[in-house]
């Protein structure tokens, strides 16, 4: 299979499987997704919405971002998902939300920490913890990142959910603030929450194969500090999102998100170059840790994913080379320092 138009990739990441559909029915309550305008959540939406519907329950999905681009609230809305324009970090914003029994919290901020650490701690951190006191009678699934991790040895396998926490830079420290906040809410005032620590989710127009893709193709050099990754279809980690509801649980459930597969790096950059028929440029040299997840636990629960990193690369060959849309938006995987 190729997926060789911005149309069949979006209904690729939006399309449900026979689990995201029996979740859904089994779900009692709307749904709300607070930062919705991201990477990942207009995919979300539409798969929650493909997903309720599958499923003959008449359940409203509800998006929330600024929406600064206003094609994609657009595209949004015909797709079936309510839409609300709003800045979250507004005194009274979340006041002016609906009640909704299930909240889905992907607001968050990464790059651009370093120079505004301030913005960072705010929105990751600050933000939900108004969130989890407004919503704190809901079903709460949030995001968070395996960067609350530290760099694991390459050879034990990754970070699993009983690993100490050890963030290192302003964004992942931020990240665990987030996580924190959640977790107090649970204490408090017991509500049901799932955390989800994910690296990294990729589709074909962002995300660390489409980085090393682009690198072999435009003959730049690979940096190998980050010698192997973990990643994740996009619609699998969406996936999972959906059917963690049912786990909401206080203290609160938390699942690494990613794939089982541990990927090198330089493997990674050579499989682009046979497809495109380019030999790879390295630079740098592989260290003895990296940032890796073991994602065992929710593997068991949820399943494998549905496509695999091999599957991705080879779409995503022919993607890059037919020269269509990215997002331009590097996911700087080989940071090493936390510095983003």
């Amino acid at each position: 299979m190729i997926i060789a138009t911005v149309e069949k990739l979006e209904e690729a990441l939006s399309n449900p499987m026979q689990a995201d559909v029996e979740a859904m029915r089994a779900l009692d309550g709307d749904i709300l997704i607070l930062g919705v305008g991201g990477k990942m959540g207009p995919s979300l939406a539409k798969l929650a919405r493909r997903a309720a519907e599958a499923g003959g329950t008449r359940k409203r999905i509800i998006g929330v971002a600024r929406f600064s681009d206003h094609t994609l609230q657009t595209k949004l809305q015909a797709a079936g998902v309510e839409t609300i324009a709003m800045d979250l970090m507004e005194p009274d914003a979340l006041h002016r939300l609906p009640d909704v029994q299930n909240v889905v919290f992907m607001a968050a901020k990464k790059f651009g920490t370093s120079s505004a650490e301030h913005e960072t701690w705010a929105m990751n951190t600050y933000l939900p913890g108004r969130v989890a006191e407004r919503f704190r009678e809901s079903r709460i699934v949030a995001f968070s990142t395996g960067n609350v991790y530290p760099l694991q040895p390459v050879g034990q396998g990754g970070a699993t959910e009983d690993t100490p926490v050890s963030p290192v830079g302003e964004y992942a420290q931020s990240a665990l603030g987030r996580e924190r906040m959640f977790e107090y809410a649970a204490a408090r005032w017991g509500t049901q929450v799932a955390i989800l620590r994910l690296n990294y989710a990729v589709e074909l127009r962002y995300g660390v194969l489409v980085d090393i893709g682009r690198a072999v193709y435009e003959r730049r050099p690979v940096d190998l500090r980050m010698g192997l990754v973990n990643v994740i279809w996009q619609r699998d980690a969406n996936a999972i999102c959906l059917r963690s509801f049912a786990y909401c649980d206080s203290p609160p459930a938390i699942f690494n998100v990613t794939g089982p597969e541990t990927l090198s790096v330089r493997y990674i950059a050579e499989r682009f170059g046979k497809k495109l028929g380019i030999e790879p440029v390295f630079s740098s040299e592989e260290s003895d840790s990296a940032l890796l997840n073991n994602a065992a636990k929710a593997h068991q629960l949820f399943g494998y994913p549905s496509v695999t990193p091999g599957e991705v690369i080879d779409w995503l060959a022919a993607w890059i080379a037919a020269k269509k849309p990215l997002l331009n938006k590097p996911t700087h995987f080989e940071t090493r320092d936390g510095k983003f």
